[in-house]
């Protein structure tokens, strides 16, 4: 045989006895598939906690982002103002260089509001004058919606001499994000830990296969197997350990975010909005199964590593 037609053939072999050798792995999983399912479901137990949290983080993200765009300052008038007065106002404060749009919410809309939100309807209408006052809800512009402008924009505001009391309904979202920004943290810290868990976990699987099998090894190495024929079929375990360990995970962040999209979406209806709860990507889902089967892959290697260069046939 020429060497042209060698180098050829050799990556077919290869190929060839690297799929053999994950089929029989697989088969071996599958004829021990409860205990193959159990160490599965605790891999993808331990995998699913850190993702379900990083999808949540994802959603609370969106959420804050979207409240951080809309951002705005609430400008209460005073008492006497009438509402062609501030409608006036509105009318001026939108040519403001600073501010984006401006909505008015007259003293009627506003008991109208409260009275349906606020569940005191029938004491409201025992009351002989409209005791709020008007709203403009100002919309500062992209630009302008900052901490630091936005108070700029706030001060301004107050020397108007229409203006009781002006609030920046801001602050709350930037400690929301400061929260977000340490749960992200606690997400990794907990990722990493439970990734160093499902090594240990796959590790000590692995060792336990191996020891099962030192018979086989002891004979596989009389008749001249190297320790990188031997080690593969372990590799291909590990291998199949993530990556279901994975699929499991996947599945289980899937059916709670769609146990709770419907509860969440009945909450936001009742504050008006029309946030869905977003579920995994399909990015998110690639990494996690080409990270669990990686972890899988790195635990069985460690494994292996350690114990089968102490098996030595006598």
């Amino acid at each position: 045989m020429s060497l042209r037609k060698r180098l050829l053939i050799a990556p077919q072999i290869w190929l060839q006895r690297h799929a053999q050798v994950a089929l029989a792995s697989l088969g071996r999983l599958a004829r021990n598939h409860l205990s193959s399912l159990m160490t599965c479901s605790v891999i993808g137990i331990a995998l699913a906690l850190p993702v379900g949290l990083h999808v949540m983080l994802g959603n609370l993200q969106s959420i804050s982002g979207t409240w951080d765009s809309g951002a705005s300052i609430s400008l209460f008038l005073k008492q006497q103002i009438r509402d062609d007065q501030a409608a006036s106002l509105a009318e001026k404060l939108r040519l403001h260089q600073r501010i984006e749009d401006v909505e008015l919410i007259t003293r009627e809309k506003a008991l109208a509001e409260f009275q349906a939100l606020s569940g005191y309807a029938d004491a409201l209408e025992a009351l002989d004058s409209n005791p709020l006052p008007a709203l403009l809800i100002i919309q500062p512009k992209a630009d302008f919606t900052t901490a630091e402008t936005a108070q700029r924009l706030v001060r301004e505001l107050k020397l108007l001499p229409e203006a009781e009391i002006v609030q920046l309904d801001l602050q709350w979202v930037r400690r929301l994000q400061a929260i977000t920004v340490i749960a992200q943290r606690a997400v990794v810290v907990l990722a990493a830990l439970l990734g160093m868990a499902v090594l240990l976990i796959i590790g000590n699987t692995i060792r336990l296969e191996i020891q099962n099998r030192r018979t086989e090894i002891e004979i596989t190495k009389l008749i001249g197997a190297t320790n990188a024929f031997i080690r593969r079929p372990f590799l291909y375990t590990g291998f199949w350990y993530g990556l279901f360990g994975g699929i499991i995970a996947w599945l289980l962040v899937a059916v709670s975010i769609t146990l709770l999209s419907g509860p969440i979406a009945q909450l936001a209806n009742l504050y008006q909005s029309a946030f869905d709860l977003s579920s995994l990507g399909i990015s998110t889902v690639m990494t996690l199964l080409l990270g669990s089967a990686l972890l899988g892959l790195i635990g069985s290697w460690l494994a292996v590593g350690r114990h089968l260069s102490a098996i030595e046939p006598s």
